[in-house]
């Protein structure tokens, strides 16, 4: 049973092109050195000694920065193609994170997390486009799902090995250790896969969707982007407020917090691809699923309201992770899905902005909340709004059905 269960798993991950695997590779060593991330607020709050509302605003201007890069990106990527953007993306985002460290006012660090987000992230529509070149049509939404194991096999390892590094070097080891992996990472693209540029349909490929005017017209894709935005805001909790709530209501370290969210990165390494390939063989539509995931990701906020005992954090953590497993991968594949021929670039800049601006808006939001009324109420909001997400899904499932209907009279 057990060798059989391991042999289906395995399973899941054949097919993919060389390119495909590199792509993997390099974004696991640059998720796994993307230490500074989980433990961004409470550097912020804890060693540099900022209030709440400063926090929240050094947060606003990383995620300002990022909604900047990512428009960019996408961009520049229709443009001159993906293969120099995420080279010059990571190379000088690895140089940028080694200077940051020295930084330490408060006006500084707001100008200096826009800037090195603002060339962080014009990598991740490059990205996306990229698998959209090396993967094979068939094997595209699980090549995203490979890519995103990749990331969260990297955030498995980086919280812990995060928390150990700041017990033994301090805050400043994290900068050097997440500059550095940013540039090794884009040695090992740079040396390893050649440029390819963009591969015509596979015979037999029909667009999704006919070419469109504008990008702004297409009415579907922008409920998409609210729905994804809503759910991923209420996500975030996790990397900023979610730290803070450990260490101040239940006391616990930061190689503990390490440890909890490290939970989820391996909760979504070992159950995302088997759960998207049995989805996939069965053809389950895709805004179900992204709908079911919204319902995970209320419930892991509601379960944090029962909060006198400590292992509802545990709880939390799994079903939030499902609520990831479910909601992100098909939501990439959706948007890239309706994107134009030539224009995959641009739909995906603004797939990944309305991740920046879920970004701005949850670190801002919650930290006030939390500072105003606390965290039971910061839950309660929460988890209400993936309920909202939710609401999105139905609506954008009926709006999709109606343009099919019109599409074949």
């Amino acid at each position: 049973m057990l060798r059989t269960g391991l042999r289906n798993y395995i399973n899941n991950f054949k097919g993919f092109r060389r390119e495909v695997w590199i792509l993997a590779l390099i974004t696991f060593i640059n998720r796994a050195g993307t230490m500074v991330l989980p433990f961004l607020s409470k550097y912020l709050k804890e060693n540099l000694h900022f209030t709440y509302g400063q926090v929240g605003w050094i947060m606003v201007a990383f995620g300002l920065g990022s909604m900047l890069g990512s428009w960019l990106g996408g961009k520049l990527t229709d443009k001159i193609g993906f293969y120099k953007i995420m080279i010059f993306s990571l190379f000088t985002s690895g140089i940028a994170f080694f200077i940051l460290q020295y930084i330490t006012s408060f006006w500084g660090l707001c100008i200096g997390m826009f800037t090195i987000m603002a060339i962080a992230d014009m990598f991740r529509p490059a990205m996306f486009v990229s698998l959209f070149v090396y993967a094979k049509p068939e094997n595209r939404v699980r090549a995203l799902s490979l890519v995103r194991l990749s990331v969260n096999l990297g955030f498995a390892a980086g919280p812990t090995l995060g928390g150990l590094i700041i017990l033994g070097m301090g805050y400043q080891g994290l900068f050097w250790v997440d500059g550095s992996t940013c540039i090794l990472a884009i040695l090992i693209f740079a040396l390893k896969v050649k440029e390819k540029k963009r591969i015509p349909p596979a015979e037999g490929e029909i667009p999704t969707i006919p070419n469109r005017k504008s990008i702004y017209n297409d009415k579907p894709f922008w409920l998409l982007l609210l729905t994804i935005f809503i759910i991923v805001m209420v996500f975030f909790q996790i990397f900023t407020t979610l730290p803070l709530y450990h260490h101040e209501k239940f006391g616990l370290t930061e190689v503990q917090t390490g440890m909890l969210l490290s939970l989820n990165g391996l909760l979504v390494f070992f159950l995302e691809m088997p759960i998207v390939s049995q989805f996939e063989r069965k053809q389950t539509n895709k805004i179900k699923i992204i709908a079911l995931g919204a319902l995970c990701v209320a419930l892991g906020y509601f379960v944090l309201l029962l909060d006198s005992w400590i292992f509802i954090l545990i709880i939390s953590i799994i079903l939030l992770s499902l609520g990831e497993i479910f909601a992100f991968p098909f939501s990439n594949a959706v948007a890239l899905n309706r994107a134009p021929k030539g224009q995959e670039g641009q739909y995906m800049g603004l797939f990944t902005m309305s991740f920046s601006l879920a970004h701005i808006v949850c670190s801002k939001t919650g930290l006030d909340i939390i500072d105003n009324y606390g965290y039971q109420t910061n839950w309660i909001v929460m988890g209400s709004l993936a309920i909202l997400a939710l609401l999105c899904c139905v609506w954008l499932h009926r709006m999709l059905q109606t343009e099919r209907l019109a599409n074949k009279i």
